[in-house]
């Protein structure tokens, strides 16, 4: 594959996927263990991509802290953040994801050559070798990758109209199912020329989908989607989030290790774990964290993730959930396809309704799937 570089957009707010975000930036929200951007620097790396700008903004310092310069990864990262720096104090403030990129080229020129760009909040197993031979062999100035998706679900995407030759020539940000020219969506993964990030506005709040692509469209530059086939999991709503733990747990994503130690079929633990096992039910998928502790009586039902320092008190029961750092069920207590922390709690009840908070202020899924 031709030496590229890599771009991981990661500034946004995260607001979509609250309570998750509540003290993280999106690209950190964990799965099993490991933030959802270190996958995307890990499959990065696989292809031989080792120079990756990240955009940061929003608790910036929770991504600069855990990833570094990348030497862990055998890549090199750097870091632009959108914000401004005003008596002492730093303010984060985003600058749309293809102003971001204008930002970093207008400061180091990082943008020199061929370049894929990522969306941080997704696990994806694309074959980048032959997303990137397909964009050159066209001759591309931009390329989306692109899935297709049932026509009612396409309000929540940007969707490509092509030609016959897949030659972009409209380009529509979340349209009404009714008014879509297409049902491909954009997947957030884009490879871009640098003379393409040349013509994002200086200085300017500027969106990739709903401002970049259009403008493209609209010059009939050499502008083209790919439609391929590839896992493409995005975590753009509290439910999906719990979604892709029920396929990782499951084994259905590729190039996803279950950690720990497989100690009976479907049951992983971790390091330092306390639990009674002539008097618990454990029924797997399920991994158990480092540090947790399941007392007497306690069942357990797959697909199921115990995150470390967790505490299930006797005769709990805890059934396809994600119980996050330091959580304890109390003695007697259910729990059934829920997300829980020490501070909130998303129920999925049969996918009609959730709850967060302690005092369990109920919220129609909907109300939460604005994307």
């Amino acid at each position: 594959m031709e030496k590229i570089k890599g771009m991981i957009l990661a500034a946004g707010q995260g607001t979509r996927v609250r309570p998750l975000t509540q003290n993280l930036p999106k690209p950190m929200i964990p799965i099993l263990g490991k933030p959802v951007m270190e996958y995307l620097v890990e499959h990065l790396a696989r292809y031989g991509v080792d120079q990756i700008m990240v955009n940061v903004a929003y608790k910036h310092y929770k991504i600069e802290n855990y990833f570094g310069n990348g030497s862990r990864w055998g890549v090199d990262i750097g870091y632009s953040f959108e914000g401004v720096y005003e008596y002492g104090e730093i303010t984060p403030k985003a600058m749309g994801s293809a102003g971001g990129m204008r930002k970093i080229q207008d400061f180091g020129g990082f943008f020199d050559t061929t370049t894929i760009v990522l969306c941080g909040d997704a696990l994806i197993d694309l074959d980048i070798g032959a997303a990137v031979a397909e964009h050159i062999a066209k001759k591309a100035m931009a390329s989306v990758i692109t899935l297709e998706i049932p026509k009612s679900e396409v309000s929540n995407y940007g969707v490509v109209e092509t030609d016959q030759d897949g030659r972009i020539i409209a380009f529509q940000e979340k349209p009404k199912s009714e008014e879509a020219r297409s049902n491909f969506a954009s997947t957030g993964i884009y490879i871009f020329e640098p003379e393409v990030i040349n013509l994002i506005p200086q200085g300017k709040v500027f969106d990739i989908g709903s401002q970049l692509f259009p403008m493209l469209a609209e010059k009939g530059m050499h502008f083209y989607a790919q439609k391929r086939m590839f896992n493409w999991i995005d975590i753009g709503h509290v439910h999906d989030y719990w979604t892709v733990l029920q396929r990782v747990l499951k084994g259905e994503i590729a190039q996803m290790q279950m950690p720990g130690h497989e100690i009976s079929p479907g049951v992983w633990v971790g390091l330092n774990t306390r639990i009674d096992w002539d008097n618990v039910k454990i029924q797997g998928p399920v991994y158990i964290d480092s540090g947790v502790c399941i007392e007497a009586g306690a069942e357990i039902i797959g697909p199921t993730w115990i995150t470390r320092g967790s505490h299930i008190c006797k005769d709990a029961k805890v059934v396809r959930s994600v119980l996050l750092e330091y959580t304890r069920i109390s003695a007697g207590m259910t729990f059934e396809e829920t997300i829980v922390s020490p501070s909130y709690c998303v129920e999925h009840c049969s996918g009609e309704t959730y709850y967060i908070g302690d005092d369990r202020t109920q919220l129609r899924w909907g109300d939460a799937r604005g994307r």
